[in-house]
């Protein structure tokens, strides 16, 4: 199962290199180990889009399986790790297409461009100790996956994966603009989600006898 995998650390690009060369050359043995660090990774991504732990299983399964076959069409000039990424958005857009219609890629403007000045700040400037506790770092997994996909998929690009903003677009196959603006709307959308569960004064200790 990946659900449950600790998150591992990804080795240098060197290094890495030399393990996609010796898989290429016949040693598939170490296809697990250059895909163990990222098997977390993939499997939330999946999850995040899909919020079904089968399916995303499955999506992290597939996505494995098509990144050996086709290991050979990695040039390595984006990262290993954004290649995985790119492969499993796929896999997860082609499931939701086929279990439920995929939602409109367009750029119609919605109630997120008449969101008052006040709102526009940043999500990520709420306080780090605050997010560091565990109900609200829930609080944020579950306002991510309420987001409509095409916020999603940008946010969990840009903000959670950290990649680049030219990374994220052109895997999402949009503009930089396109990108630029889909944030700007998911980090509204999730500061409004967010906002008033933020201010509620934290419940008083229960004190007990003994």
């Amino acid at each position: 199962m990946i659900t449950h995998l600790p998150i591992q650390q990804p080795p240098d690009r060197r290094a890495e290199a030399q393990v996609i060369a010796a898989i290429l050359a016949g040693d598939t043995h170490l296809f697990h180990d250059l895909i163990r660090p990222y098997e977390h990774t993939v499997f939330s991504m999946a999850m995040a889009l899909l919020r079904n732990p089968q399916e995303a299983e499955d999506v992290a399964q597939e996505t494995f399986l098509r990144a050996l076959r086709n290991l050979h069409a990695y040039r390595g000039e984006a990262r290993f790790s954004t290649w995985l990424v790119s492969i499993a958005l796929n896999e997860a857009r082609n499931r939701l297409r086929r279990d439920r219609a995929f939602e409109s890629l367009d750029n119609s403007p919605d109630e997120t461009d008449r969101i008052a000045p006040e709102l526009l700040r940043d999500w990520r400037e709420v306080p780090s100790e605050v997010l560091e506790r565990l109900e609200l770092r829930k609080m944020l997994q579950e306002a991510i996956t309420e987001l409509p996909v095409i916020y999603r998929e940008v946010f969990l690009l840009r903000d959670v994966e950290d990649l680049s903003i030219s990374e994220s677009a052109e895997l999402l196959g949009i503009s930089v603009a396109s990108v630029k603006v889909r944030l700007h709307r998911a980090r509204i959308m999730l500061q409004m989600r967010l906002a008033p569960q933020l201010r509620r004064p934290a419940p008083k200790r229960r004190r007990f006898p003994w």
